[in-house]
């Protein structure tokens, strides 16, 4: 395999870093679960996890990437110590990533589909169940996400997916200040600011919390190596506490304002924001329709959704291509074809698990989405979380002196000596504790 590839700035590491980060997460999960679990009240309790978890296993996971300068299949294995067996845990992250777009690029089609009915004028028919049971239309969009995020990825990586998503974060950016500022001026906005951003304290229980750590997790794809990756393409110019806030500052205001965008609107048309997944597709779709020049605020609607997803996507499919080409010595474009068509291989499990394929894994309704979410969201990102910092904060690992010698190399924000408690005790103890929570109150049947 050739030398190992670099990113052409510092813009570029934090944009494509924040592109993997921003996506389904922000603009479809976070909403959707934010509504169903008290608005304001998930809110807060979600930026707690950030501060407190996500930050820490951010700063950890580029520390191990930029430490190794290889891909997470291989990361821990170049970091041990003599003796020590933390290899298998690459292997972790390889799956993990594949399992997350085995689902991810399904949703990801659906967003396309969305944006390509409101651009040629047919939102009025448009509709999420109708979408999901038709096989050609999950499995043809499901093949188009593929197809358009490894093209990109077949060339290098400063003229393929550094400079597409430059473009793309900057698009969305500006896409997502104008629908923010035209949802907040319709008429009743008012209950839907008060309903997303004032917390109600008796709406929080535990499963709000199990949510608000996992979606954490999730929206900065932390665990499985997502950000490891971007991590091994820079030097040492700047610390990474530094550059980990940057990305979770950008993350979180895209969140945000994501939900600046739903909240007001589905209160100002007195629709139900408890919906759920189908939130992004038909709560929204029923607001631009109702909306003067509706079909053209709905496109940019979508439009910003398409870049929010699949800026995820190619830095997720970017990790998983590194980390073939790095076993097999592949060149990009071959990587790129294998690795695509084995990601469609098994998206069409949950493409067709909605109208082929009747599997109900967990409670009735469930689907093969469920099941790679569960997979995912609720075991491999919080124990891959654990495992970095338990990695990363003790000697039978890499170790705090090691980690701390990588994150703090350059310029910018240093971990300081008073967050080690915080890094080595709080981070590992209470994402076990939430996690083994979360199994015990999941509702399995």
């Amino acid at each position: 395999m050739e030398k190992r590839e670099r990113l052409g700035s510092r813009l570029g590491f934090i944009m494509l870093s924040a592109g993997c980060a921003i996506g389904c997460g922000n603009v479809w999960k976070f909403p959707w679960m934010c509504g169903q679990n008290g608005g304001g009240s998930f809110m807060l309790v979600y930026f707690l996890c950030l501060i407190f978890l996500g930050l820490p296993v951010l700063v950890m996971e580029f520390s191990i990437g930029r430490g190794a300068q290889t891909s997470p299949i291989r990361m821990y294995k170049k970091l041990e110590k003599p003796k020590q067996k933390w290899g298998g845990f690459g292997i972790m992250s390889f799956c993990g990533n594949v399992a997350l777009m085995a689902f991810y690029c399904v949703v990801t089609g659906w967003i396309i589909y969305y944006f390509y009915k409101f651009l040629v004028g047919q939102n009025q028919t448009v509709g999420f169940g109708d979408m999901i049971s038709s096989p050609s239309i999950n499995v043809g969009f499901l093949f188009i996400t593929i197809v358009i995020a490894f093209f990109i990825l077949s060339f290098n990586l400063q003229g393929g997916l550094e400079r597409v998503t430059k473009i793309m974060m900057i698009g969305l950016l500006v896409l997502l200040i104008a629908l923010a500022v035209r949802s907040i001026l319709l008429p009743g906005a008012g209950k839907g600011l008060a309903f997303y951003l004032i917390p109600d304290f008796t709406k929080i229980k535990g499963s709000t919390v199990v949510g608000a750590m996992n979606q954490a997790f999730f929206t900065l794809s932390l665990g499985i190596g997502s950000m490891a990756i971007f991590g091994s393409y820079i030097g040492k110019e700047r610390s990474l506490m530094g550059e980990a806030v940057s990305v979770i500052v950008l993350d979180t205001a895209v969140a945000v304002i994501a939900g600046l965008i739903m909240f007001p609107a589905c209160f100002s048309y007195n629709l139900e924001v408890t919906a759920g997944p189908s939130l992004l597709f038909d709560t929204m779709t029923t607001v631009f329709n109702n909306m003067p020049g509706g079909r053209w605020w709905g496109t940019l609607f979508f439009l910003f959704m398409v870049f929010a997803a699949m800026s995820t996507v190619l830095g997720v499919c970017e990790n998983i291509l590194a980390m073939v080409r790095e076993v097999t010595g592949w060149s990009r474009p071959a990587g790129s074809a294998v690795c695509g068509a084995g990601i469609f291989v098994l998206g069409l499990t949950t493409a067709l698990g909605f109208n082929l394929i009747h599997f109900q894994p967990f409670a009735e309704g469930s689907s093969f989405l469920d099941l790679w979410d569960f997979i995912v969201s609720n075991n491999l990102l919080p124990i891959g979380s654990l495992v970095i910092a338990l990695f990363c904060c003790y000697k039978f690992g890499w170790g705090w002196d090691s980690f701390i010698a990588e994150a703090n190399a350059g310029k910018g924000i240093k971990v300081k000596k008073w967050m080690k408690p915080i890094f080595k005790y709080f981070v590992p103890i209470v994402i076990l504790f939430i996690y083994v929570f979360g199994l015990i109150t999941f509702k399995w049947k």
